[in-house]
């Protein structure tokens, strides 16, 4: 017998969803309806989260309680309306990733069982050149929500001191994204450059509490501010995404005045929906807001002409990089792996 299904009414479009009825999460007991039209009440909000970014999907196709699937390339069988964009990956291989152009995309995607969205930080226009830094809070043992509250503060200070406007959210786990539109001028390169420079600047005005160490075993109980997440091919949960938890938590876009009294929790498929019916997608005005990164590549020239910090680790699946320290965990660094890390980086890793 068929499955069962249902179609909603997307824009001009038709979303057929099939087995409506299977719970996802099982703590609340939503389901793939549920999931649907979660989507459809933030659709302003998605829709300008994911506008034209190629997009990662994680999908769980048989809800939370199953496999789950981190999709790169678009699904097979999507209808003709739904758009790519042809991205390459660190490997050399390429891929036609989902591009979100209207809601109907979205829903589409819920219905192959897609949870998360996970966008670049380049537009299809063009891929290579990211028109957004991400400065990613990432709290290590003794460390949550609060800390990442707490050291997100000081990013807003910097921004304010560099005059660029960062837009904070909920990462729907333990922490804090923030955002800043840049002008897309520069590779993927120079902008984890001007992002690294920034993550050391916070790092020296709140040694205690920030790290910028790539090992886990040099970090401590501090907020990890991941550099890295301005790598080529890393993505983040978008705005309004629903992350894979069992109580169906949201990033959530906040604004500076609420974080510091918000906790992760406050902000689920349940309680998003009335928050955004009244007051809209809080970060309506980001593309806007569009900033220089030069005077960051400036802090980087300094960081390194009068400090010594060059660069720093890059991701495990990526080539060695020019000028980039050896991949080799500090406790079992010696002379002999050292030059040999250097010589020959990292095994290569497929997409």
């Amino acid at each position: 017998m068929p499955s069962p299904s249902e179609e909603l009414k997307v824009g001009s479009r038709t979303v057929r969803i099939s087995n409506p009825d299977r719970v996802y999460f099982p703590a609340i007991g939503a389901t793939k309806r549920d999931l649907a039209q979660y989507y459809l009440s933030v659709g302003d909000g998605i829709v300008r989260a994911l506008r034209e970014r190629p997009c990662m999907l994680h999908r769980y196709p048989e809800g939370l309680a199953g496999e789950k699937i981190y999709q790169k390339r678009l699904p097979k069988g999507a209808p003709d309306w739904v758009e790519t964009a042809q991205v390459s990956f660190p490997s050399g291989r390429v891929a036609d990733e989902l591009c979100v152009t209207e809601l109907a995309s979205v829903i589409w995607a819920v219905q192959m069982s897609t949870v998360e969205f996970h966008p670049w930080h380049t537009r299809r226009s063009d891929v290579e050149k990211p028109d957004e830094l991400r400065i990613d809070l990432d709290p290590q043992p003794g460390t949550g929500f609060a800390e990442a509250k707490a050291v997100a503060a000081i990013v807003h200070e910097v921004l304010d001191e560099l005059g660029a406007v960062g837009w904070p959210k909920t990462s729907g786990s333990r922490g804090v994204h923030i955002y800043v539109r840049v002008e897309p001028r520069f590779g993927f390169r120079e902008v984890r450059r001007a992002a690294l420079a920034f993550a050391r600047e916070v790092e020296r005005r709140a040694p205690a509490q920030v790290t910028t160490a790539w090992w886990k075993e040099e970090r401590g109980a501090q907020i990890f501010l991941d550099y890295n997440q301005n790598a080529k091919d890393r993505t983040i949960a978008a705005a309004y995404s629903v992350r894979g938890f069992d109580h169906a938590p949201v990033s959530a876009p906040v604004t500076w005045d609420e974080l510091p009294d918000v906790e992760t929790n406050d902000f689920t498929i349940n309680t998003m929906p009335a928050r955004f019916a009244a007051l809209g997608d809080v970060h309506a005005g980001i593309d806007d807001a569009v900033w220089d990164i030069e005077p960051l590549l400036d802090w980087a020239d300094r960081d390194e002409r009068e400090h010594g910090l060059g660069d720093a680790p890059y991701p495990p699946n990526f080539p060695k990089q020019d000028g980039e320290p050896p991949r080799v965990q500090p406790s079992k660094m010696n002379k002999a792996n050292w030059a040999t890390a250097a010589e020959q980086g990292p095994p290569q890793q497929l997409d």
